[in-house]
């Protein structure tokens, strides 16, 4: 765990922030779709949940699942951070709070951890199967497309590990499939968090605990670039402003939320004689991957709360087809800005890493001072460790350009981008997602290679500085824009009726609609 941990031995946490008072809050918000109506595991939830969150629908609670009436788990939970209000639920701000507003409250309350503590006791140890009696196909696991290689059980957990020379936890958020009663075959990525702490046990097998369910900070943290230094414990702490509550596993020397829904206990093995096929697996960026062998968590426990419930999510993002992944974005947009910063960059203004392609395109939106701000950058967020699966395409531009509207982007590209006059730039090949299609197969080989290959683009949409500044231009580096007095357009707003032109200045429910004057100032002369 992280070496700030607190201890408070003789306490016994069973209330608090957990999956049960976020279904809660889900609920009261309107957030909430109880289904009783009998669902296949195999495919038809995923499909059910592919249609959900393109429709930007509520979390889905699976009530009864084919074969899983009577099982261990009867109930599964998908699509609880699947839009912009849960988010907004989450972290405990007012509907319509604009993106960049999450981001920038995501980047405050980073910068303010909360190290959990340990407790005696939680409902997660209330029952236990050991032994002959673990079964994964006990809980409702989704088999999510057609494609896919089997039933996919870690697709929104908390793979938790731990740095065996410094006791730091890592939790991250990385796939597995049953491949059998007591294994799930995992992809391990040697630069990734997990992947680390695997190289300080070689040639030992590593302990490892996975959370199913409990609050969605979990996932929402584990899926996020946070720097190695950094605790996830913590960072969840920081959002939902007060610790997190563990108890200690009993055949793994790992600790774990007290009130989690469901935990596997087990070990990781390095040794490729033990690996199995991992796969197909239609993956974030909406292709399906191929099959290989891959490591395997042999469960040796698994404890889990009366009644408890699963917790997983539908992979594969294309456009008009977002997830819950899409929706961590808000927290990789505020880590990574925050990172930049601690690195001495100033004058970024916005970040963004765009939904769609899960991070793989990241815009900066700063105030430009200096020649080769933008390259200063680029630089930066290709050498983080997050960089394996972000940052493949960086694209800069100043804040007169709003990073999440694409209109403004277009414009930008169109007239601040002379690819001669170098404001395009490319890094590599280096470091890459293992699972971007755009690279052959056999360049993109992650278990000879350790990672996938990217050659990495960056483009400086900001404003050239071997421009000289003139008079005529009021002593800036480019033309100024066309402007419309705001005292020649509330002149013509008051005649709009009288001109009958027959488009209302109005909208139906009476609210002014953008002027051209506040349009204007989107375009501030910088």
């Amino acid at each position: 765990m992280s070496t700030s941990t607190t201890s408070a031995p003789a306490a016994t946490s069973r209330t608090g922030p957990d999956l049960r008072s976020w279904l809660s809050t889900l609920e009261q918000a309107g957030q909430l779709a109880r289904i009783g109506a009998e669902v296949d595991w195999n495919e038809e939830i995923g499909a059910i949940t592919r249609a959900n969150l393109a429709l930007e629908g509520p979390g889905l609670l699976f009530e009864n699942i084919t074969g899983h009436q009577d099982t261990v788990c009867t109930k599964f939970l998908t699509s609880a951070l699947g839009n912009r209000r849960q988010v907004q639920l989450m972290l405990g701000l007012p509907e319509g709070t604009s993106d960049s507003a999450i981001v920038r409250h995501l980047r405050e309350r980073f910068q303010h951890p909360v190290p959990p503590r340990v407790v005696e006791r939680g409902p997660v140890q209330d029952n236990v199967i050991e032994g002959d009696d673990i079964d994964l196909e006990q809980f409702p696991v989704p088999r999510w497309h057609a494609a896919d290689g089997g039933r996919y059980i870690d697709t929104f957990c908390g793979v938790v590990t731990q740095d065996r020379y410094t006791g730091r936890d890592n939790i991250g958020l990385y796939r597995g499939q049953i491949v059998d009663r007591d294994k799930i075959a995992k992809l391990l990525v040697p630069s990734q968090g997990w992947g680390v702490h695997a190289e300080e046990y070689k040639p030992e097998p590593m302990p490892v605990a996975i959370v199913y369910g409990w609050h969605d900070v979990l996932p929402f943290c584990a899926g996020s670039p946070f720097p190695r230094n950094v605790c996830e414990w913590d960072m969840m702490g920081a959002l939902l402003g007060q610790p997190v509550d563990l108890v200690a596993c009993e055949t793994v020397p790992l600790h774990v939320p007290a009130t989690a829904e469901i935990v596997v206990e087990g070990y990781i093995d390095p040794d490729p004689a033990t690996f199995m096929m991992e796969g197909p697996f239609a993956e974030y960026p909406g292709f399906v991957g191929d099959a290989a062998p891959a490591p395997v968590v042999r469960v040796t426990r698994i404890m889990h709360r009366t009644d408890p419930v699963l917790r997983g999510t539908l992979e594969g993002i294309r456009p008009g087809l977002l997830n819950e992944d899409s929706i961590t974005n808000f927290a990789r947009s505020a880590i990574t800005w925050n990172t930049l910063e601690d690195l001495g960059i100033g004058g970024i203004t916005d970040l963004w890493m765009t939904e769609v392609s899960n991070g793989q395109n990241t815009i900066v939106q700063i105030q430009k001072r200096y020649r080769g701000h933008a390259q200063q950058i680029a630089s930066a967020l290709w050498g983080t460790g997050g960089s394996v699966w972000f940052h493949k395409n960086v694209t800069v531009v100043e804040q007169d350009i709003d990073i999440h509207d694409p209109v403004a982007l277009d414009w930008a590209l169109s007239y601040r981008v002379n690819v001669g006059l170098g404001d395009v730039a490319f890094f590599g090949p280096g470091i890459g997602s293992a699972l971007d299609p755009s690279t052959p197969p056999e360049l993109n080989n992650g278990a000879k290679y350790g990672t996938g290959q990217w050659t990495r683009m960056l483009v400086d949409a900001t404003r050239n500085w071997e421009i000289d500044p003139r008079p005529e231009w009021g002593g800036r580096r480019f033309p100024p824009t066309d402007r419309l007095e705001p005292e020649l357009e509330a002149r013509v707003a008051d005649r709009w009726a009288e001109y009958g032109i027959g488009v209302p200045y109005l909208d139906d429910a009476g609210r002014e609609r953008l002027t051209l004057a506040e349009l204007s100032k989107r375009l501030p002369e910088v």
